[in-house]
């Protein structure tokens, strides 16, 4: 493909119509392409979203289940309720989708979910911290001298 040149030539047989027609091309064949790299942005946009809601809404199941064969149900659960929507296609209806998903993870969150104890947050963080750097631990008191 020969791409117009800029401005065209005189005496080379460039129309002003055949130069503006080229342009337009080239126009609408760049502004296609944009909207393609904003359609392909979004949508990974939205598929990240999905991942991390799907993530948190998986662990915060395992928080309501206190047993695996309870869990194992719920996620399997939960993940019908993604697999759903799973052909939707509309990104503003994909949007939407997310932003209702999310304010049910929101509404529905455990009070009180399950940290692991050593994690910041657990019952065991920080429970031995390490002395400051400023002072100095001396294990030898000397010898006690009896008369």
């Amino acid at each position: 493909r020969e791409w117009p040149r800029v401005g065209g030539q005189v005496g080379r047989g460039d129309e002003p119509e055949q130069q503006q027609q080229q342009q337009r091309r080239r126009g609408s064949e760049m502004s296609a392409m944009i909207g393609t790299a904003s359609y392909l942005a979004r949508r990974a946009a939205q598929k990240e979203r999905v991942r991390i809601l799907y993530r948190r809404a998986l662990r915060d199941t395992l928080n309501w289940a206190v047993h695996r064969h309870l869990f194992y149900q719920d996620a399997s659960d939960l993940r019908e309720r993604f697999e759903a929507n799973k052909q939707v296609e509309d990104l503003d209806t994909i949007d939407r989708l997310i932003e209702d998903a999310e304010a049910a993870y929101n509404k529905w969150q455990h009070p009180d979910p399950y940290i692991v104890p050593w994690a910041p947050g657990g019952s065991k963080f920080t429970r031995n911290p390490e002395p400051p750097s400023g002072i100095e631990i001396v294990y030898n008191y000397g010898k006690e001298e009896n008369d």
